[in-house]
């Protein structure tokens, strides 16, 4: 790498492939990650007694991955950002095609434990790659590109998985996806370019301490990481026991319909894109708190008894959430200055502690409250994230950079 080396613009050769193998990327790790979502129904009723339990097969894997994420990030300053995404998927794949060779409960909880392991590897540091390698005028839509391959990625998992598995078996249906992603890591290997903007940066546990507490120390980094925790928690508990409420009277759908409504995760990778676009052209600011204030009014809309209004309450928290992530995503790479892959990974640590933990405790309210209890804790954690998008509303951006060096636009962030 050196200072010379060329971002990556627009229309050219490595853009393509760059954005071609994020995409497959988010795909693949998406897909891995929930894949089980809408099995949880089928594992409560026969390997598991309650929903919360159940939800273990998804909650296992997303606090595994929350706790890996900083140390990947570290691993990523050592070996390179491109061999740890390569080798991540990898793995990945490799761990998929023996979930359906278990046999019983606890082997099925211990590989998907694994699995959020290796997934921690891409989320950590795809973020950071693409801020660093990609010209300013095209990492807003390389960004949305990627959050957009999320929310295909997880909608093809879960779409692919509970259709198959309603038709063919759980086993068949996990088997056929985890070919499909082991293709799409091969095809990354291939198509990702040789990074020219980053460094190998070994750190030290003192020096990894003083970058992760900079983000601390910035006026909006931890209310971003406070937006993440509750956005996504919200988010997973309102899927994670939608098929749990359709599965009963009056709507009494079945595995495979439920998992076809997971299709509106189009309108949520539409949605990403969309708002990388305007986030710069008006700024974040002024568009973040309205996309949350979007997905929380989806989940309110979740809470009239018709089958077809829950699913268009549905497709519109799925609009809110992803451009939601989207903006704060790109937001945090730009605004941080000191330790930006630290800055990323804890974004993403906030993001999967609170599936894990807010989407546990739905299932616990699910089984004690219904779907009241899932709008307890969905609705509660989308208006506490509508009341910190307001307050970074009034942060301070940056000020201007004196020098030529630091990632961040004119004008700030």
């Amino acid at each position: 790498m050196t200072a010379q080396a060329p971002a990556i613009r627009r229309g050219t050769p490595a853009f393509i492939r760059a954005n071609i193998a994020f995409f497959l990327s988010a795909f693949s790790v998406f897909a891995s990650l929930y894949s089980v979502q809408p099995l949880l129904p089928m594992f409560a009723q026969y390997w598991v007694r309650d929903a919360g339990t159940a939800s273990l097969a998804l909650s296992a894997t997303t606090a595994t991955m929350a706790m890996a994420l900083i140390p990947a990030s570290m691993l990523a300053d050592r070996l390179g950002r491109r061999r740890l995404i390569v080798g991540a998927l990898l793995i990945t794949a490799a761990l998929g095609c023996l979930l359906p060779l278990t046999q019983v409960w606890w082997q099925l909880i211990t590989l998907r434990t694994l699995m959020g392991v290796t997934l921690a590897g891409i989320p950590a540091v795809a973020m950071v790659y693409l801020s660093e390698e990609m010209d300013p005028e095209a990492l807003g839509f390389s960004m949305g590109l990627y959050i957009g391959g999320t929310a295909l990625g997880g909608m093809a998992g879960r779409v692919i998985s509970g259709i198959l598995s309603d038709l063919l078996g759980w086993r068949l249906g996990t088997g056929i996806l985890a070919a499909l992603i082991l293709l799409a890591a091969l095809a990354v290997a291939l198509l990702l370019p040789q990074p020219r903007h980053s460094l190998r940066d070994p750190i030290r546990l003192p020096e990894l301490w003083r970058r992760c507490r900079a983000s601390f120390d910035d006026a909006a980094l931890p209310w971003l990481f406070a937006a993440s925790f509750l956005l996504m928690g919200g988010f997973v508990t309102l899927y994670n026991y939608a098929g749990f409420r359709l599965a009963l009277p009056p709507f009494l759908l079945s595995h495979s319909a439920i998992a076809a409504i997971f299709l509106v995760y189009i309108l949520g990778s539409a949605s990403s894109t969309w708002a990388g676009g305007l986030s710069q052209r008006l700024g974040r600011r002024k568009v973040f708190w309205g996309l949350v204030a979007l997905q929380g009014l989806g989940v309110a809309i979740t809470a009239i008894p018709s089958t077809p209004v829950i699913i268009i309450g549905l497709a519109i928290a799925t609009i809110g959430f992803f451009a939601a992530h989207g903006v704060a995503s790109a937001w945090v790479t730009r605004r941080a200055r000191i330790g930006k892959a630290q800055a990323s990974a804890i974004y993403l640590v906030a993001y999967y502690l609170g599936a894990s933990i807010l989407g546990t405790l739905g299932g616990y309210a699910w089984t004690a409250w219904a779907w009241p209890g899932v709008m307890l804790v969905s609705g509660g954690a989308a208006l506490l994230a509508l009341l910190v998008a307001i307050r970074l509303a009034f942060v301070a951006p940056l000020p201007v950079p004196d020098t030529p060096v630091s990632p961040l636009p004119p004008g700030g962030v």
